[in-house]
């Protein structure tokens, strides 16, 4: 099934808007006040400053340098989603590039999330599609296929399972993958405790005794 109709079948279209506008408003480490799984390994960072994303996922598995299977992902993005992209282990081999970011772009999606490396750091920067990987490298996947890729299946990120669908929060904090229902039900809990920091952090700087203001 492509991921626009799972998305829209699961959530109704309205609704997944709604849930994109809401998660965004969140700050992301305030999900990691509720939430313990679905954190992606902080050594996959933004190679970007200043990111927000937030969408649902495309996802491929890279077997074996196989640089096709990118461009078939490429094809089955949409806007708004990101792609998810697992490398199979593999660390040292880059599936994304200038070129691959100019594609992700003009297909209109959010951004891109590697288990592994990326290069052309500085036409990424021009760019400006935020993406997330463990570094950068000089040396690329390469024209060969592998029975072994597959788009839009379960996929393995940072030690995190993502499904086609599931929601994709990044920025320059860390990668956080959870499916459209932990998101929706984490969703109020995180937003009200973002209303309620503003007061607590005037609190501290009035000078307000720490042991009145701090859960001890």
């Amino acid at each position: 099934m492509n991921v626009v109709n799972a998305v829209n079948t699961d959530l109704g279209e309205g609704l997944a808007e709604g849930l994109r506008e809401r998660l965004a408003a969140v700050s992301f480490p305030t999900i990691g006040h509720f939430l313990e799984d679905g954190f992606v390994d902080p050594a996959i960072r933004s190679l970007l400053d200043g990111v927000k994303v937030a969408g649902p996922a495309v996802t491929v598995r890279i077997a074996e340098n196989d640089a096709y299977a990118m461009n078939r992902a490429l094809l089955e993005l949409y806007p708004g989603a990101v792609l998810v992209v697992d490398m199979s282990g593999d660390h040292r081999h880059a599936p994304v590039g200038a070129v691959t970011a100019a594609a992700a772009t003009a297909q209109g999606a959010a951004g891109v999330v590697v288990d592994g490396v990326a290069t052309d750091i500085l036409e990424l920067r021009t760019t400006r599609l935020p993406v997330f990987a463990r570094g950068t490298s000089c040396l690329t996947t390469k024209r060969v296929r592998s029975a072994g890729s597959a788009v839009n299946v379960p996929v393995q990120c940072g030690g995190v399972q993502v499904n086609p669908g599931d929601w994709v929060l990044g920025d320059d904090n860390g990668v956080i993958i959870l499916s459209a229902e932990a998101a929706a039900n984490v969703l109020g809990l995180a937003l009200d405790s973002d209303a309620a920091e503003p007061a607590l952090l005037a609190r501290i700087e009035a000078g307000e005794p720490l042991e009145s203001v701090l859960a001890i």
